[in-house]
């Protein structure tokens, strides 16, 4: 079995009393070095049952899950980290899946794909439904493809963390390492993991429309510091659209049956300027980023060097 001294398994938790102590095993049987539990004020023996296990627990200052994985990482000293959850949906024993692309230096950041082994029950219709869509969605806008960017099981080392800007609160951390992961470059390797239906008792933090239409507006938002010309371009192609759609019926009217609308004529001028400008604008900011990108890439060689 191989040694992950330099390991620290990230455990955020709330209400997980009924499967942390079996995850907590779980990880020190595949020779993970350090169990980090983030407790997130639980309301039953979640903590003390974590410490009864040999973990080191400390209590979350704020609240979501992005506050409790930032916080952890800050508490932490290992080279590594392993990201999972405490509702045992992440089978510990799959830990060196993850693991060993980092400690064999092919890669910095690790996502464990879930939808290569999802079993029954473990994801509603809907859910998958909604995963599926957002990973095309981050596909489309930042051009890369990590499987599942959702999943709450990933690996990653201490360094590229603090590259990253991450200001999510709640479940939208997973969305903002994926973009950043993709804004600097960071070598992400996505490897095949087991999802598990939660154990009967263990009730789900998630709330599937809220917590998900957050993501989906937190993928957007970050496409304009990393895709400005699909953030712009979208916007302005909608207020242009918009207008000529405005325009065509102003001018049908006024052809056909001589009717004026003057303050759609100028609705509809406006509407169309505005995409035109935001098109432009979308142009111009890709420019930059791709300057600033060079840039970085260059000042990451030299500090290589």
């Amino acid at each position: 079995m191989t040694d992950y001294e330099d390991v620290c398994a990230l455990v955020p938790t709330r209400n997980e009393a009924a499967t942390i102590a079996d995850v907590i095993d779980g990880l020190y049987d595949v020779g993970i070095g350090h169990v980090l539990v983030v407790d997130g004020h639980s309301e039953d023996d979640t903590a003390d049952i974590a410490e009864d296990h040999d973990a080191e627990v400390i209590e979350q200052s704020g609240t979501g899950k992005g506050q409790a994985v930032r916080q952890g990482v800050e508490h932490i000293d290992h080279e590594y980290v392993l990201l999972l959850d405490g509702d045992a949906t992440n089978p510990p024993e799959q830990a060196p899946r993850l693991l060993d692309p980092l400690v064999s230096g092919n890669a910095e950041h690790v996502v464990g794909d879930r939808t290569a082994d999802m079993q029954p029950g473990a994801m509603t219709k809907l859910n998958q439904v909604g995963n599926r869509l957002i990973n095309a969605a981050f596909h489309r806008i930042h051009g890369e493809d990590y499987g599942d960017i959702l999943s709450g099981y990933r690996a990653f080392t201490r360094d590229s963390f603090e590259k990253m800007f991450l200001s999510a609160e709640g479940f939208g951390i997973e969305t903002e390492m994926a973009v950043e992961c993709a804004r600097h470059n960071i070598p992400v390797a996505v490897v095949p993991t087991t999802y598990r239906a939660r154990p009967e008792g263990s009730e789900t933090n998630l709330h599937p429309i809220s917590d998900g239409g957050r993501i989906i507006l937190t993928l957007y938002s970050l496409a304009k510091t990393s895709n400005p010309m699909f953030y712009f371009g979208s916007v302005g192609a909608v207020s242009g659209i918009s207008g000529a759609v405005l325009a065509a019926y102003v001018g049908y009217d006024w052809f056909a049956k001589g009717i004026s609308h003057e303050a759609l004529t100028m609705v509809a001028g406006v509407l169309v300027l505005l995409g035109v400008q935001l098109a432009m604008f979308g142009v111009l900011s890709d420019l930059v980023v791709t300057l600033h990108r060079e840039q970085r890439r260059r000042i990451d060689q030299l500090d290589d060097d």
